[in-house]
């Protein structure tokens, strides 16, 4: 993890972007690159999705890359360990999630 920030600072500091980096306009490029993701799945059948995934995959991984740059960074910015804070996030959707509750249904914790 302090690898790829040190790389992704680096390369912001490198341009002295730092002052666009509010967090606002990392959390709006956030998702207007998640945007840009799933432009890619947009009036595909989950059957369409299977091959153009194959046939698109460097694109779409373009697309995961710039989401995570601007996530990472973001937290970062924030002084948030980001590995952390999903661990954390994981114990309280085991909660909200239970086993024996969720399994195999999509609904949402307040409906299980």
């Amino acid at each position: 993890m302090d690898k790829i920030l040190n790389k992704i600072k680096k390369f912001r500091d490198e341009r002295d972007w730092m002052k666009f980096h509010n967090p606002k306009d990392m959390a709006v490029s956030i998702i207007i690159e998640a945007g840009e993701l799933l432009e890619h799945f947009q009036w595909k059948t989950n059957e369409e999705t299977g091959s153009y995934v194959k046939s698109h995959k460097s694109e779409i991984a373009d697309e995961l890359a710039d989401v995570g740059l601007y996530l990472f960074e973001l937290a970062d910015n924030l002084g948030i360990d980001l590995l952390k804070a999903m661990s954390r996030k994981l114990e309280k959707n085991k909660k909200k999630y239970p086993v024996s509750k969720c399994r195999g249904t999509a609904r949402k914790y307040n409906r299980l």
